[in-house]
């Protein structure tokens, strides 16, 4: 059970580290990283291959962050004062951060990235996140996260909301600022994910305490919907996009299974997009890159030994995958892309395979 707001925070530390949550100590009375050493304050010094955190410093905020109840210990019980931090990455975590801060929004094109709203819409009551993320759940047909009962919910100090998930894969999400030109996913909404932290529950700093709201106080899976727009909005490490490579024993094979040159190519290319329509059964674990990435790649050797025009190829991929995973267009078009470019460098003609 969390302890109550009454308990040390070495005991919210430790019930943190037996979630799974690795912590490292925040500054008394405020939401930052307890300060470096004095070395590690040094002009130029980084966390990279210092040897603070495995000699068991804080240094370097959430690169010191453990589940080692020992060092847990010593680090809040010579430290009473201490708030705890929660390392988003190591513990598998995505918060979803809404501010309550009432200002003026900003412009049309920022208040949810990538989603035209049409001067016709009235916003004159829009003026925080909690407002900015019902607005996208409800152009998606799903409840705010704001109203999600199903998972641990966190009153900050201001009045705004985190909002606890858990990663259900293995996708590494980034973090992101809801204010930022860059990749955000709501005006005033906040994700704190790998290579951030969170405040823990029971935290009190000078302006209050981070308070859970009803009894859960485990995450939830992130929900399949808002896994979709963390996507559509950037929330994914570019390198996550499968890089161009050959696979000719597995397109052959496809193309043989199809009829080779004896049918017509619809047949071929029905055969090479069933395994990217039976991603559209599966919510997650597919494996549904590699397999479109795949798809596209054989169907680049089509094209190259024209069998069917690329636009053609294109257009019946992204179809495809848009049916299959609805909302990631975008990274869909960037994995066809990378497929296609190494698949028209190699032709298949379906008449020569043996």
């Amino acid at each position: 059970m969390l302890p109550s707001v009454a308990d040390v925070p070495l005991a919210t530390a430790r019930w943190c580290a037996r979630q799974g949550w690795p912590v490292h100590p925040l500054a008394p009375g405020r939401k930052t990283p307890a300060a470096n050493c004095e070395a590690c304050r040094r002009p130029g010094h980084s966390h990279a291959g210092c040897a603070c955190p495995s000699e068991g410093r804080w240094c370097h905020s959430f690169h010191a962050a453990t589940l080692d109840q020992r060092r847990i210990a010593r680090w809040w019980g010579n430290n009473p004062q201490f708030g705890t931090g929660v390392a988003c990455g190591p513990a598998a975590l995505v918060v979803i951060d809404i501010d309550a801060h009432a200002t003026k929004p900003p412009s049309r094109d920022r208040i949810l990235p990538g989603i035209p709203i049409s001067d016709q819409v009235n916003l004159a009551g829009l003026t925080n996140g909690f407002h900015t993320i019902a607005l996208l759940a409800a152009l998606r047909d799903m409840p705010s996260p704001a109203d999600d009962t199903t998972t641990l919910r966190v009153r900050t100090p201001s009045g705004g909301l985190h909002v606890w998930y858990r990663v259900g894969d293995s996708r590494s999400w980034q973090c992101s600022s809801g204010s930022s030109p860059g990749r955000a996913l709501a005006w005033q909404v906040d994700v704190r994910a790998n290579g951030g932290y969170i405040v823990a529950p029971g935290t009190t700093t000078t302006t209050g305490t981070y308070t859970p709201l009803g009894p859960v106080r485990r995450p939830a899976v992130l929900p399949d919907w808002l896994a979709q727009e963390l996507e559509r909005t950037g929330h994914l490490p570019a390198l996550d996009v499968p890089a161009p490579r050959a696979v000719p024993p597995r397109a052959q094979q496809a193309v043989i299974a199809a009829g080779g040159g004896r049918h017509h190519t619809h047949n071929i290319l029905a055969s090479v997009l069933a395994p990217v329509e039976a991603c559209g059964q599966v919510a997650q674990g597919a494996g549904f890159s590699d397999i479109l990435n795949r798809a596209a790649y054989t169907l680049g050797g089509l094209v190259a030994a024209n069998r069917l025009s690329q636009q053609e190829a294109e257009e019946l991929l992204l179809q495809t995958a848009a049916a299959a995973r609805p909302g990631q267009e975008h990274r869909a078009q960037q994995i066809i892309r990378s497929g296609m470019a190494a698949g028209l460098k190699r032709p298949l003609y379906p008449g020569s395979v043996r």
